[in-house]
């Protein structure tokens, strides 16, 4: 029986906005952790049957298939074909599910799935320019209301209950997590060093801030509600990145000569109301795990994307997860949310966490637009 395995995973750091990747096209950005892959594993990117590549706005410097741009861009053999995939914040969560299904089905032997966003150059809401989206069908169904995330998110704080206090505390945990995380050096495996055009040399994530107290944040304007809960500080940061990841199936594995990290377990979708937007992750990951038939506390780590604070708590409220569990190396609160990229990078940072410290099973969920979820649950080799 064909199966589906992880043997490479890398990511750039993730950089903030305007820092210290922002000189880098998107396309060099991807091409970089394209070539990273490749030399990490040794494998011939002659074999690769596609690039699947997550990315949210196609426009600008992002349009033309960015995932076939950034194979050109690698060097790679013009045999090995690009695509480019949009299921908003999941983009390369869904190429990683897209690539398994196409190993499993016998479309592909070795895959690439992967992502990339430079929200520094081509920022949000520049690939509908201006347009609105929705057309009248969805305006009768949905009344006229126009889904903004960030109102989801003021609508999952408001509808369970959760604090200022309580979603900065989150904010200010997720920050000392990744900087615990950064000074263990638990990143560095992971990360491929960008050299940007000027020549600096970046290597470590942006996002990261030390020292942060329940008063400064608690300082910070509401964004989107005068009397909310959702500022700059406990909401995810807008950022650059890529990252990659190998797949193949254990017998083509074995045939080059590769070690896998993990096996696809599980992965489903799940969608809810698209105007709260958010709250999908919670049915994905019941999903996920009846039709897994693992129980809750076989999962040794959960990574749940920090859209917004009041996300994740509402999904431990309603999952019932040990807290201890969820992003042990924090999440895009602290290290950044490049849209396409980030089903990704918290891929490689889930199977490169469990690989450093034994853990069997990691499940990964995120909210996306239109009110949408991905969950994958992958095991342990």
């Amino acid at each position: 029986m064909r199966d589906a395995v992880i043997v490479e995973a890398v990511r750039t750091p993730v950089g903030r906005r305007k820092g210290g990747l922002a000189g880098v096209h998107p396309a060099d950005l991807s091409a970089h952790v394209l070539r990273s892959l490749a030399e990490r594993s040794g494998v011939d990117p002659a074999v690769v049957d596609d690039v699947i590549w997550g990315c949210v706005s196609q426009s600008g410097e992002q349009t033309f298939d960015i995932g076939r741009t950034a194979v050109l861009s690698a060097g790679w053999p013009e045999t090995v074909p690009g695509v480019t995939v949009d299921r908003q914040c999941g983009s390369s969560q869904q190429s990683i599910h897209f690539a398994a299904a196409g190993l499993i089905a016998g479309q592909y032997d070795v895959v690439v799935a992967g992502g990339v966003e430079s929200m520094t150059r081509v920022p949000m809401g520049s690939a509908s320019n201006g347009a609105r989206p929705f057309g009248t069908d969805f305006d009768a169904r949905y009344g006229g209301v126009t889904p903004d995330q960030g109102i989801g998110a003021e609508m999952i704080a408001e509808r369970w209950g959760f604090s200022r206090t309580q979603v900065d505390e989150f904010s200010l945990a997720s920050h000392e997590k990744a900087a615990h995380a950064q000074d263990e050096g638990r990143f560095e495996g992971q990360i491929a060093p960008v050299t940007t055009p000027d020549g600096t040399v970046v290597s470590a994530d942006e996002g990261i801030r030390r020292g942060g107290t329940l008063e400064t944040l608690g300082a910070l304007k509401t964004v989107f509600r005068e009397d909310g809960v959702v500022t700059a500080g406990n909401a995810s940061q807008i950022s650059d990145g890529s990252a990659a990841l190998l797949m193949t199936t254990s017998e083509k594995a074995a045939e080059l000569g590769l070690t896998p990290i993990a096996r696809i377990h599980t992965a489903v979708l799940a969608a809810a109301d698209p105007v709260i937007m958010l709250t999908a992750p919670m049915p994905a990951t019941e999903k996920a795990l009846s039709r897994s038939g693992l129980s809750m506390d076989q999962i040794g780590v959960f990574e749940v994307n920090e859209a917004f604070a009041s996300v994740p708590l509402a999904w431990l409220a309603d999952i019932g997860a040990d807290p201890k569990t969820l992003n042990p190396n924090g999440g895009a609160i602290a290290l950044g949310h490049p849209l396409g990229a980030s089903g990704a990078r918290i891929m490689t940072t889930m199977v490169h966490h469990m690989r450093d410290n034994g853990i069997r099973y990691g499940l990964q969920t995120m909210c996306e637009g239109g009110g949408q979820a991905n969950a994958t649950i992958v095991e342990l080799l």
